[in-house]
């Protein structure tokens, strides 16, 4: 959009982060009744879905997976292994490093866990092609923009 002498860009409905802001605490909505029969939170659930895709990760490479800290992921970590979902053991490799995976409880409960993406689906009112297509503008949203992240603070250590 280019701006012109009507358009007040500081209004609030013009703020592309205040709209993906409303959107993420709407999906927080639907997932928080969804993923109730589970028994998870929805930052609980992004750990399953990791390891459900991935297997056994080191802490690292799971918080990179979910772009989230150790002091963040760690008590999730902890809470999902007094749930008997998953088990954390030290590296056989590399004592200073933290392995997580699945327990049996864990591994059975992606059968249960299917139709969760099948119900946001049907809650957004979008079909498949119009989420693929979102999904892949968010990801070039995301890409742009962590890369004028690490521009500006590479500008503000050079000065």
């Amino acid at each position: 959009m280019t701006p012109t002498p009507t358009t007040d860009w500081l209004r609030l409905d013009q703020q592309i982060c205040f709209s993906l802001n409303a959107a993420s605490r709407a999906f927080g909505g639907v997932y928080r009744v969804i993923l109730k029969d589970l028994g998870l939170t929805y930052p609980q659930y992004l750990v399953m879905l990791v390891l459900w895709e991935h297997g056994e990760l080191p802490v690292k490479k799971l918080g990179e997976h979910l772009r989230l800290d150790s002091g963040t992921l760690s008590p999730l970590l902890k809470r999902l292994e007094t749930a008997g979902l998953v088990r954390r053991e030290r590296s056989v490799r590399d004592e200073r490093s933290v392995e997580v995976g699945l327990t049996d409880e864990g591994v059975a409960m992606r059968e249960r866990a299917v139709e969760v993406p099948r119900r946001i689906l049907g809650a957004t009112g979008f079909d498949l092609d119009e989420i693929r297509v979102l999904r892949e503008r968010l990801d070039l949203l995301t890409g742009a923009l962590d890369a004028a992240a690490e521009q500006a603070q590479g500008a503000v250590e050079r000065a």
